[in-house]
């Protein structure tokens, strides 16, 4: 099972180094609504909602997981965003052809999907 996360873990950081290098060009306007599937860093899972505003690359997040809502403010270059959700560490996002945000928060140990 580990394995299987690191694997998983350095095939994002490596979507993550292509899209950073990929420009603003490739770049497409990510607001909306997502429905968010998820894994805690200790292998629980979870499912909710996330909106999503974005102004130009400055973006503003809110999610609802069960009763919790979050909220948190970042930026978008081409397709990564990065995401300051009043965690140690942001949500890392890169955004995928099918539209969807595939992202790592708690310093990658744990998961996150986007889906529009």
């Amino acid at each position: 099972m580990t394995r299987s996360f690191t694997t998983r873990r350095a095939a994002l950081g490596g979507l993550l180094a292509a899209a950073a290098f990929a420009g603003a060009a490739a770049a497409q306007d990510i607001s909306g609504s997502y429905r968010a599937e998820g894994r805690n860093p200790d292998g629980t899972t979870y499912t909710g909602t996330v909106q999503i505003q974005d102004y130009g690359g400055a973006i503003e997040m809110s999610w609802q997981v069960g009763v919790q809502a979050y909220a948190g403010t970042g930026t978008r270059n081409g397709d990564v965003v990065w995401v300051d959700w009043g965690d140690t560490y942001p949500v890392v996002y890169v955004r995928m052809p099918s539209g969807e945000l595939h992202g790592t928060w708690s310093n990658g140990r744990a998961l996150e999907r986007l889906i529009p």
